[in-house]
């Protein structure tokens, strides 16, 4: 039996792909058999002919696992826009069914899992007739969620608004990890209390900017992973 948690975040560009590569290499630090996945990355950089899901490459080098890494994304888009709008560019719809295949035959390979998702909570996969957003794919995988936001100004109301949305839709949430902070700065020690208070949700780590490690103790982040 495999152990999953689903990364999401407040919104692009907040550290989603940074924090996932944190948490596996975390993990499997201590000797636990930790593996990755990511249903859908748009972005991804041409080389010699073929599309290169840079995120998916960043984690597995940073966490030290083999292998290609398109292996470990189901939809990979050169354009670097929302999944839903890359899919609909390349004339390639994304589909749950594949989506919970993949994630089936990657799993096996390991004892726990950390899945990342695109953009915010809100992210689109597909906007057409077979309407498939990142909360739909959250919910078929049967997975909780850790929600990234930043340390700085504005997290309260985003991190508020994420986590109310993923209670509205039926996600449970483990905790919160702040990415950038600085414990110097007066704001984001108070933005972390806030938002703890506001959510009723725990902090569970902090990245410091350009962190190299995740200040968390692991039996604090195994307790995320949720039997799948």
């Amino acid at each position: 039996m495999c152990k999953g948690i689903f990364i999401t975040a407040t919104g692009t560009d907040v550290g989603k792909t940074y924090v996932s590569a944190l948490l596996v290499k975390k993990l499997r630090n201590i000797g636990i058999n930790c593996g990755y996945y990511k249903p859908a990355l748009s972005g991804a950089v041409l080389k010699d002919g073929i599309l290169v899901p840079g995120d998916c490459e960043f984690v597995l080098n940073t966490a030290g696992i083999g292998g290609n890494p398109a292996d470990f994304v189901s939809y990979i888009f050169e354009p670097a826009v929302s999944p839903h709008l890359a899919s609909e560019i390349s004339k390639c719809p994304i589909e749950l069914k594949k989506i919970k295949a993949d994630f089936a035959r990657i799993k096996k390979d390991f004892d726990y899992i950390v899945v990342e998702g695109a953009g915010g909570i809100v992210c689109p996969f597909n906007l057409g007739d077979n309407k498939l957003m990142i909360a739909d794919v959250i919910k078929e995988l049967g997975l909780d969620i850790i929600v990234v936001a930043s340390a700085g100004l504005g997290t309260i109301n985003s991190t508020v608004l994420t986590i109310e949305y993923a209670r509205l839709k039926g996600i449970n949430v483990c905790g919160i990890i702040l990415n950038n902070y600085d414990e110097n700065d007066i704001m984001m020690r108070d933005n972390q209390k806030q938002v703890e208070r506001l959510c009723n949700i725990p902090v569970i780590a902090i990245v410091q900017k350009d962190g190299s490690d995740l200040d968390i103790d692991p039996n604090v982040l195994k307790k995320c992973f949720k039997e799948i």
